[in-house]
């Protein structure tokens, strides 16, 4: 019986084909976001730093919470659009994103923040942009405030918990700070119906469509899903006169 001659395939060890010429620019990507003195949280976000301040590079602030809370650049000026010449109250203004882009189109800007240091690094950015004269910044608690505020829109972008928040199957309202969603909105509803909240990717939606139900009647809700480089990054709730055309509970 002829046995079969077996073959064995030859190999040679080829190197790793990698394109090394981009090496030496991560390298100095690298060594710039290390010269920045930024912790290892915030490194994926200082790549995306021109998604969130196109003028990044003219001065702009933030501090490490700043980093991956503030709203992306393209998706404040979305924001700002539903609210040309209207006085809006930003409640949680941190280091001024969103703040800066309807200072941009409306008639007057109310910045809340709590930490001061973030309200100094709002008035930065603000600068840079040259829209600090339409923004009244006042460092206090939103809660404290709300009772003596007055405006056109309330806008509500209350901090998620930090980046874990992206783990979880549902982000449920109460899971804002520094108090549940619920609460926040009755607090905002008490200045005016016209509200925009924008909230993590995974909110839990039927909650949100329950805020509407707070008023009576109930408030038009409109729901947007934000993108930033075909990329999901956020929702964004608009109630009462913000919102488009759907009411409130209809299909």
């Amino acid at each position: 019986m002829q046995k079969k001659a077996s073959r064995r395939r030859s190999t040679t060890c080829r190197p790793n084909k990698r394109k090394l010429v981009h090496l030496p620019l991560q390298i100095k990507k690298r060594r710039k976001f290390l010269e920045e003195g930024l912790t290892p949280l915030v490194e994926k976000y200082w790549f995306q730093r021109y998604d969130l301040f196109s003028r990044y590079d003219e001065g702009i602030k933030m501090d490490e919470q700043g980093w991956y809370s503030v709203t992306p650049e393209e998706i404040a000026i979305t924001h700002a659009k539903r609210c040309e010449n209207a006085t809006v109250i930003d409640c949680f203004a941190g280091v001024g994103g969103n703040a800066i882009q309807f200072a941009s189109m409306c008639y007057h800007v109310v910045a809340i923040e709590i930490d001061p240091l973030k309200v100094d690094m709002a008035i930065n950015n603000a600068k840079i942009y040259g829209v600090e004269d339409y923004i009244d910044f006042i460092v206090g608690d939103f809660f404290q405030l709300a009772p003596s505020l007055k405006g056109d829109v309330v806008f509500l972008s209350p901090p998620w918990g930090g980046p874990s928040y992206k783990w979880m199957k549902k982000f449920t309202l109460d899971l804002l700070k520094p108090k549940d969603g619920y609460a926040i909105f009755q607090a905002a509803q008490a200045i005016t119906p016209n509200i925009i909240m924008f909230l993590p990717r995974n909110v839990d939606l039927l909650q949100v469509e329950e805020l509407c139900w707070l008023s009576s009647p109930p408030l038009q809700v409109e729901i947007e899903e934000n993108y930033v480089r075909s990329n999901l990054k956020g929702v964004t709730i608009y109630f009462g006169g913000t919102a488009a055309s759907s009411q409130c509970g209809s299909s």
